[in-house]
C-alpha cells in the first residue's frame, strides 16, 4: 500500500492477502536479487528431494537466556515429497546438552526436546522442516524455562472460547554496533560537537521509501517470504518509526498457535540476519533519547468478543477493570527495561498507570474505532515490550479476561 504523506513523501507498508493463486517466484520484484536466489535455491532442492529418502528436521527451541537454538536431526525411510502432517507421526523425542544452554547443571546435563509445532524449513526447502520443540527433565517435567507447557495449560481450559491473538513484533536491525542508517564510526563536525552522518529526527522514516529514510527493507522482504513460505501467519510489515527499526506483523493465530508462531518468525528473522551479516535487537530501547522504543502491541479477542452483540460494555469492560486490578502483574512479565519505554511519551502510558481509550495509541489499550463503533471486536494491549515471550504474554492476557472472571 502506497500513500502521499503529509510532507508531499510517498510511504508504504506490506498487507499479506492470503487464498491467492499468485505465483510467489514470479511476483518478486527484480530488485530483491537475495529473495529471489533464495527462492530459486529452494525450487532446485525440491527437485532434488524428489530422488532422496530422507528429511532434515531442525530442532528450535528456547534456551536459558530467552535466546533461541537450533540442531538438525536427519530422518530416514521417508518417501517424498512429504507433507507436513506426514512427518509429525516420525519426528522423535530428542535430547542435549542443558548445561552450555543455561539450563542444567553439568552433572545432569541431558534435557528431553518435545516436538509441539512444525513448519516447512525456508532455508532448505523440498520436505524439509523447522520444528518448534519445548524442553522437559528426562522425568517428563517441564523445565522452569519451558513457558510453553504453562500456556498450552491455561488455553486448554477453556478452548471453546476461541482467543485469537495478533502480535506486531518490533525490532532494530544493527550493522557493525550500530543500527542501519545511524553513522558507523565516531568522527565529528568541526565547531559545535555534532556527530556525522547522524540521522535527522523521527518523522520521514515509518512506512518510507528511499535510500535517505529507509534502511534494511531486503532484510524484512526476505524474512516475509521466508515466513510465508515456512507457513507462519504473518499478516504484513512496515518500516518504523525510528530509522533501522522495523516491523512485522504474526495472526491472527489462536490460542497456543501465536507463541509457537511468534517465536519460529523470529528464529527465520535470525537465520535471514546471518545471511546479510547484520543483527537483529529485540531491546525495547536500543537508541535512548527522542526516539520510539520497539514493542510488541498484542491485538486480542475471544469469540464471544468478537461474535456477541454489545460485547463492548458487557465483556470487554469487565475484562479491561481486570487488567486494570492485574496491571503490576502483567508488567513483571511484559518485557525486560521496558520502564525505558513506557515513560508516556512516544505513544506509550506510563508504566506505572492503567489506561484505555478509543483509537488513544497513547494509552495502555486502544479500543479500535471500529470496535466501538459496532460494540464488538477485539482490543490491542500495547504494553508488551519487543523482547517478550510471547507464550507467557498470550497465556497470561487470556488468564486475566477469562479464566479469572468465570
Amino acid at each position: 500500500y502506497v500513500w502521499i504523506d503529509g510532507f508531499g513523501g510517498l510511504r508504504s507498508k506490506t498487507k499479506v492477502i492470503t487464498g491467492s493463486s499468485l505465483n510467489i517466484v514470479g511476483s518478486i520484484s527484480n530488485f530483491v536479487d537475495s529473495a529471489m536466489a533464495a527462492l530459486q535455491a529452494l525450487e532446485a532442492n525440491l527437485a532434488r528431494d524428489t530422488e532422496a529418502n530422507y528429511v532434515m528436521a531442525e530442532y528450535v527451541w528456547i534456551d536459558g537466556f530467552g535466546g533461541l537454538r537450533s540442531k538438525t536431526k536427519v530422518i530416514t525411510g521417508v518417501s517424498l515429497p512429504a507433507s507436513i502432517d506426514s512427518l509429525k507421526s516420525r519426528l522423535p523425542v530428542w535430547n542435549f546438552d542443558g548445561s552450555s544452554t543455561g539450563q542444567a547443571p553439568g552433572q545432569d546435563s541431558e534435557v528431553i526436546l518435545k516436538p509441539q509445532a512444525v513448519f516447512r524449513d525456508p532455508f532448505r526447502g523440498g520436505s524439509n522442516v523447522l520444528v518448534m520443540a519445548d524442553c522437559y527433565t528426562p522425568g517428563g517435567e517441564a523445565i522452569p524455562t519451558n513457558t510453553r507447557a504453562g500456556a498450552a495449560a491455561l488455553f486448554a481450559q477453556k478452548p471453546e472460547e476461541e482467543p485469537w491473538f495478533g502480535i506486531e513484533q518490533e525490532y532494530t536491525l544493527f550493522k557493525d554496533g550500530t543500527p542501519l542508517g545511524w553513522p558507523k564510526c565516531n568522527a565529528r563536525s568541526m565547531g559545535p560537537c555534532v556527530q556525522l552522518g547522524y540521522p535527522g529526527p523521527q518523522g520521514p522514516y515509518y512506512c518510507s521509501a528511499g535510500s535517505d529514510v529507509c534502511f534494511g527493507r531486503p532484510v524484512s522482504d526476505d524474512h516475509m517470504h521466508a515466513c510465508l513460505y515456512a507457513g507462519i501467519n504473518i499478516s504484513g510489515t512496515n518500516a518504523e518509526v525510528m530509522p533501522g527499526q522495523w516491523e512485522y506483523q504474526v495472526g491472527p493465530c489462536v490460542g497456543i498457535d501465536s507463541g509457537d508462531h511468534m517465536w519460529m518468525s523470529r528464529y527465520i528473522m535470525l537465520r535471514i540476519c546471518e545471511a546479510h551479516g547484520v543483527t537483529v535487537s529485540w531491546d525495547p530501547k536500543p537508541i535512548p533519547g527522542d526516539w520510539n522504543g520497539a514493542g510488541c502491541h498484542t491485538n486480542y479477542s475471544t469469540k464471544a468478543m468478537r461474535e456477541t452483540e454489545n460485547s463492548y460494555e458487557t465483556i470487554m469492560k469487565p475484562m479491561l477493570a481486570n487488567m486494570e486490578k492485574k496491571h503490576m502483574e502483567h508488567i513483571a512479565i511484559y518485557g525486560e527495561d521496558n520502564d525505558k519505554r513506557l515513560t508516556g511519551a512516544h505513544e506509550t502510558a506510563p508504566i506505572d498507570k492503567f489506561s484505555y481509550g478509543v483509537a488513544n495509541r497513547g494509552a495502555s489499550v486502544r479500543i479500535p474505532n471500529e470496535t466501538a463503533k459496532n460494540g464488538k471486536g477485539y482490543f490491542e494491549d500495547r504494553r508488551p515490550a519487543s523482547n517478550i515471550d510471547p507464550y507467557l504474554v498470550t497465556g497470561k492476557i487470556f488468564k486475566t479476561t477469562v479464566l479469572d472472571l468465570a
